[in-house]
């Protein structure tokens, strides 16, 4: 093989955006079917739902997302009325966002569909398997300082 040419099919860091892509385009189907919500607007909702309160740069650093992406998830969840908006007190270019009573109730609809999506996915996997993966990401996680 030419040691100038890079064989993507092999190279780890393309497989593992490609499955990670794959993963959360088949998750996605979930969220969109029942909620209607694109993956910007689900990983905002999922962040609120798991951290009660957060600012617009705390959501894009959870979820590495761009802040223009945000923006707009943030923009359509407040036009359902799943999301408020408060001023910070100290500094009124900050807002703090949390869901709604409604925002509440739908990201706990989504609980269980994500939680029945990832157990379908880890099935595919041998119990070896499971704990191997689990801490070869952790392991990436941490040497990349993402942990």
């Amino acid at each position: 093989m030419d040691p100038e040419i890079l064989e993507l099919e092999s190279f780890l860091p393309y497989r593992l955006y490609r499955l990670a892509d794959a993963v959360s385009r088949e998750f996605s189907r979930i969220y969109k079917d029942s909620h209607g919500l694109t993956r910007p607007e689900w990983r905002t909702l999922s962040g609120l739902g798991q951290r009660g309160t957060m600012t617009a740069t705390e959501l894009g650093e959870q979820s590495a997302m761009h802040k223009t992406k945000v923006s707009r998830a943030v923009a359509e969840l407040e036009r359902r009325r799943w999301l408020i908006r408060t001023p910070d007190e100290n500094d009124r270019r900050v807002e703090h966002l949390r869901l709604t009573k409604a925002g509440l109730a739908a990201y706990r609809e989504m609980v269980p569909l994500a939680k029945a999506f990832e157990q379908v996915l880890l099935a595919q996997l041998s119990a070896d398997e499971r704990t191997s993966i689990i801490k070869g990401i952790l392991s990436l996680e941490t040497a990349l300082g993402r942990r």
